[in-house]
């Protein structure tokens, strides 16, 4: 009974490591979730105006155009995460999809490698940025 004893506590013990480490792992993805979301939001929120000072000022277009190369490397990097937390594929889904949308409006807004000032101000880019910020509460419920 010893023998049996031991077991079922090592047992127990082992269940409570992987259920912390699953809650470790879904705040990790969560933190990392809502940090993308931050850099999108940030990113159309300072946009706009940067838009409007590029079209008479190269320095500010050279701005411009260096944070929406760099949006697109972060969209990519989240789009690649690997070893989502079980609580959180689905909604790792939904941002998937919308984070491969924003890439594709990323892409119409550069012309060999350039971004098209012209493109940026017609394109979808901030409503998608706008649908992906609506998950926001998604990924704070599964920290909850």
């Amino acid at each position: 009974t010893l023998k049996l004893t031991a077991l079922l506590l090592l047992s127990m013990m082992l269940s409570a490591c992987s259920f912390l480490e699953e809650v470790n792992t879904s705040l990790d993805y969560a933190n990392t979730a809502t940090e993308h979301i931050n850099n999108l939001t940030a990113f159309a929120e300072e946009a706009p105006q940067l838009v409007e000072n590029a079209l008479n000022n190269p320095e500010i277009l050279q701005e411009l155009e260096n944070k929406v190369l760099t949006l697109k490397q972060d969209v990519e990097e989240f789009i690649a995460l690997q070893d989502i937390p079980t609580i959180a594929e689905e909604i790792h889904q939904e941002l998937v999809v919308q984070n491969e949308q924003l890439l594709q409006e990323i892409h119409k807004l550069l012309e060999n490698g350039h971004l098209a000032l012209d493109k940026l101000e017609s394109s979808q880019l901030f409503t998608t940025i706008g649908e992906v910020t609506n998950l926001l509460n998604s990924i704070e419920n599964l920290t909850q």
